[in-house]
């Protein structure tokens, strides 16, 4: 019987793949940096701004936001919704926001009985108010329930947002403010995606009721595209 003695070729083969494992990972870190860079150059950063200035204006007035996607972006409907209704970095109110891909009796009875694209549209019906925001997330921008659900947000009188990529496709008419990443692959997108939340949620949360500018934005814009001062915090208890 031959000894099962270890070779040196097996775990250098082993390091070997591991490296090569290891580089491509890497240079994954580094597109996504890039990217990072390109966006942070790139209309798209005003577009943010934007949006922070409609959200400033619903909470303030008392209104609340509808967010909605599919798949990778019916998690980031529920993460952005978690974050203003729970916190994001400080302690302080809750703000209204809910994800309407959360309730699955409401996902399946709907769909069951009168079909998908209209899944979202109706309880865009059931919850918004003119003053409301509806704010759709759609990598491609042709969803056609996002699609839907911002088209009856805007007859209902609600302000739109999207969050998309290049171009927006047929979401874009239906938003009064679109922050369409300027990149075509899914995964890429998304990651952008959750730099863009991640930012408006801390800039929304510091402006509302610290009355100090978070790290994300070092200038504030209204919807119209010039610069505006909030110098009260309208959420402030205090």
């Amino acid at each position: 019987m031959t000894p099962l003695v270890p070779t040196v070729e097996g775990p250098t083969k082993a390091r070997g793949n591991l490296d090569a494992q290891v580089d491509t990972i890497s240079v994954l870190f580094q597109e996504t940096a890039r990217n990072l860079e390109l966006v942070s150059k790139d209309s798209y950063v005003g577009e943010i701004h934007r949006a922070i200035e409609l959200l400033l204006s619903c909470f303030s007035a008392g209104g609340k936001l509808l967010v909605f996607g599919n798949g990778g972006s019916s998690a980031d409907a529920q993460h952005i919704c978690a974050e203003l209704v729970g916190r994001f970095m400080h302690e302080r109110r809750a703000l209204p926001a809910i994800a309407l891909s959360a309730n699955q009796a409401v996902l399946t009875a709907w769909s069951n009985d009168y079909g998908f694209d209209t899944v979202f549209s109706r309880q865009v019906e059931a919850f918004g108010h003119p003053g409301d925001i509806a704010w759709g997330i759609s990598t491609s921008g042709n969803s056609p329930n996002v699609v839907e659900a911002l088209k009856v947000a805007r007859e209902r009188g609600l302000s739109t947002i999207g969050l998309t990529g290049k171009g927006g496709g047929r979401m874009a008419p239906w938003c009064d403010v679109l922050m369409a990443v300027p990149l075509t692959e899914t995964p890429r997108i998304q990651e952008i995606h959750v730099i863009t939340y991640h930012a408006i949620c801390a800039t929304v949360e510091s402006h509302l009721f610290f009355r100090i500018p978070a790290i994300y934005t070092r200038v504030n814009w209204s919807v119209s595209g010039k610069p505006c001062s909030h110098d009260r915090c309208p959420l402030d208890p205090g």
